[in-house]
């Protein structure tokens, strides 16, 4: 019996509730979820755990057995809250579908002091690329960010690193960081030569960290390349999916404008990670560094989200703003979205359709559900739900958006600016695509983006010239302005 798990929140009801009152609430949620009546694959998900809840509290030999195994838990705090903010509270009743973004917050626990990263161990991989074309200032800075990260390590963390090429080596296998000049030293003797094969040093990576893969750890595979891979890329997203199973995530930084942003994005993404574009050598060492910092402040581990939008409602798209920006693919569900800091909350946009409507009063929207695994308290699976609900109305009261839904929108713009100039370009419309960028230019400016608009403009006169983008400053306005989609760092932590 799955007593952590809160089975009356899962149906909707309260402990007291009657066993006419559980009835009642598995009927109403199975005419939204059940998979006969609700194609969403998150509704399928969640009905699963509807059915478990109620067959153990419709049957009340199970149901006392579970309130007995559950008291234990009455006291739990609320490790981390769901904050879900409508971009409208009332819709107009119309005869045509309408637009609505919900703004998500997964907040933790309020901490009174900030907590020492080392109460998260971590399980640490790096895969390092190691191709011809890294010889020089890259791979010096390569190994300087891998000295200090090593430096940064307890004895209870857990590090691996792969180097690769077209072949993969293990210059430290899996090991507690206990002998950190030996770490240092086998770290100096990586060369540059051959060609760029990331599945090879993906798997050999993978297989590192899976040594020590455990639920109390963050367990985590950093992959650093400057090249494009060729002919197996499938076999690393096919594994990227193997490995989110697992437990591990994985996070992907490009170096240079050689490598396939597309492929990285989709790589990191299935797993929960992030993908970030380095611009130049000296930024490797900062963008390391930092990545495995946040690492130990991990919070929660392993969150997922699974939503489930009533059957007339379409799931359009989702974007994960904090603390790593970048669009995350609605399917398969549960999705991963990585890990949940001591002070900083992560943070998700969905755009929702919902269907037309003539018939004024309360209707659902969805269901979410957040899960993560709370490694301070050993507690794996902890679960918070949200139902989400709408009034419809003739005469609907004025009512602005959010300004945190405002704001994102303004910033989720400017991403898709470049986006659809770049599909402009693809398209041949040359025309399109420099009227695009120049007006993404003009914006940025008015933003206060003086770097990211200089680029933008340089790239329009390009377009118009030689009808391509650079590789520069593709990634760069690109990576630029999703970044621009982070929350401010004054409200991180905020509740």
């Amino acid at each position: 019996m799955d007593t952590p798990r809160n089975l009356y929140a899962i149906l909707g009801i309260p402990p007291e509730a009657t066993q006419s009152d559980i009835r009642e609430a598995y009927r109403v949620a199975a005419r939204r979820f059940h998979p006969d009546a609700n194609d969403h694959e998150g509704a399928d998900i969640l009905f699963r755990d509807i059915a478990t809840a109620y067959e153990i509290l419709g049957d009340s030999k199970q149901r006392m057995d579970y309130d007995i195994a559950r008291a234990k838990f009455k006291d739990e705090p609320n490790y981390f809250t769901l904050r879900v903010t409508p971009s409208k509270r009332v819709l107009n009743t119309l005869d045509e579908p309408q637009v609505m973004y919900l703004l998500l917050e997964i907040v933790p626990l309020r901490q009174g002091h900030k907590k020492e990263r080392h109460d998260a161990r971590v399980n640490l991989t790096l895969v390092l690329d190691r191709s011809t074309s890294m010889k020089g200032p890259r791979l010096d800075k390569v190994k300087i960010a891998a000295h200090q990260i090593i430096d940064q390590l307890a004895p209870e963390d857990v590090l691996s690193i792969v180097s690769f090429s077209d072949r993969a080596d293990v210059l430290i296998p899996a090991s507690a960081v206990t002998n950190k000049l030996e770490f240092r030293s086998m770290v100096n003797m990586m060369r540059a030569d051959g060609g760029t094969e990331i599945f090879h040093g993906l798997a050999a990576g993978v297989e590192q960290c899976r040594r020590y893969l455990g639920p109390k750890m963050v367990n985590h595979v950093i992959l650093l390349t400057d090249g494009r891979t060729f002919g197996d890329e499938e076999q690393c997203l096919q594994l990227a999916d193997e490995t989110a199973d697992m437990g591990i995530s994985i996070s992907a930084m490009g170096i240079g404008e050689e490598w396939n942003d597309a492929f990285l994005d989709a790589l990191a993404s299935r797993t929960g990670g992030t993908s970030t574009y380095i611009n130049s050598p000296s930024a490797v060492v900062r963008f390391l560094n930092d990545r495995v910092r946040s690492l130990g402040d991990t919070f929660a581990e392993r969150l997922s989200l699974a939503i489930a939008p009533d059957a007339d409602v379409m799931m359009e798209s989702t974007f994960k703003l904090h603390p790593s920006p970048q669009p995350i693919s609605v399917r398969p569900q549960p999705i991963p979205i990585g890990s949940l800091e001591y002070n900083r909350p992560v943070s998700v946009l969905l755009q929702l359709q919902m269907p037309s409507s003539t018939s004024p009063g309360f209707r659902t929207v969805a269901r979410l559900d957040v899960t993560g695994d709370i490694l301070m308290a050993d507690r794996m699976g902890y679960k918070v739900l949200s139902d989400i609900s709408v009034e419809i109305s003739d005469n609907p009261p004025p009512e602005e958006p959010p300004i945190a839904i405002l704001d994102a929108l303004g910033k989720l713009t400017l991403y898709r600016m470049q986006q659809r100039a770049e599909e402009s370009i693809e398209k041949g419309n040359v025309a399109e695509a420099t009227r695009r960028l120049e007006n993404l230019a003009t914006r940025l400016l008015a933003a206060g983006e003086d770097d990211l608009a200089h680029m933008a403009a340089a790239e329009a006169r390009r377009v118009a010239n030689t009808n391509m983008l650079s590789e520069e400053g593709r990634k760069t306005l690109k990576f630029g302005t999703r970044m621009l989609l982070a929350l401010p760092e004054s409200t991180e932590g905020e509740t």
